[in-house]
């Protein structure tokens, strides 16, 4: 059997979640658009919380980056933040587990640190790091993550002054320089222009979630574009 990065490397992540009072966000919900990604090509889904989690592994025979959203103390947001989250994780099978690897603390400990006790706990979990700068990538590689992802740059208060309308290119191509494990681009990644352009910087996948999973939000830019040029914004 194939490993989980061969499965991968070179292909579409699809993030398949949904928030709030929209209509995708229950388990069939958002399955709806893991099995749009299937018949797609997708590589893989990626998604949050444990019951659309469950419903999309039970239907959909793609590998699974799994995580649980909450939030640090300053409202932003946090993926995976505890030994309890890592453990539902790990009982439900995802093949990969999304980490906050950034330097904020939780459970006493920055996201490297943190990783670095959740691989000394569960030795068998691969682990990806959600970071937000370059140092935090060569950290969590340190700590010893099996792959990092950019989710996070942008969002949090020290990568607040990036661009919000573009990916991060400059850190994807940074840190795939740099570092020998796979580094996954995600992030603000609006069109296949984007996503391929991310591959040629060394980009070992891509993933892509609003513009694929969330149709209100994109309906939204169509709607406010549209209001701006006639003067009604």
């Amino acid at each position: 059997m194939k490993s989980v990065f061969d499965r991968i490397k070179g292909g579409l992540i699809v993030s398949c979640q949904s928030e709030g009072d929209d209509p995708f966000n229950t388990p069939f919900g958002v399955t709806l658009f893991a099995r749009a990604a299937q018949m797609a090509g997708a590589a893989a889904i990626r998604s949050q919380g444990v019951a659309k989690i469950r419903r999309i592994m039970r239907d959909i025979p793609l590998p699974m980056i799994g995580l649980l959203k909450g939030k640090f103390p300053d409202g932003t947001v946090k993926i995976t933040g505890s030994f309890r989250q890592v453990e539902k994780l790990l009982a439900h099978g995802c093949d990969i587990i999304a980490i906050d690897g950034t330097y904020r603390i939780r459970e006493g400990l920055t996201g490297p640190d943190f990783i670095a006790e959740v691989k000394k706990r569960y030795p068998k979990a691969v682990i990806m790091a959600d970071i937000a700068t370059y140092d935090e990538g060569v950290a969590c590689a340190k700590a010893g993550v099996d792959c990092f992802s950019t989710t996070l740059s942008g969002y949090t208060p020290e990568t607040h002054h990036l661009p919000k309308d573009k990916p991060d290119f400059e850190l994807l191509k940074k840190l795939a320089r740099d570092c020998s494990i796979p580094v996954i681009a995600e992030g603000k990644i609006k069109s296949p222009e984007e996503a391929a352009e991310m591959m040629k910087l060394g980009a070992f996948a891509v993933v892509v979630g609003t513009v694929i999973t969330r149709p209100r939000v994109v309906m939204g830019w169509y709607r406010e574009a549209i209001e701006k040029t006639v003067g009604r914004s």
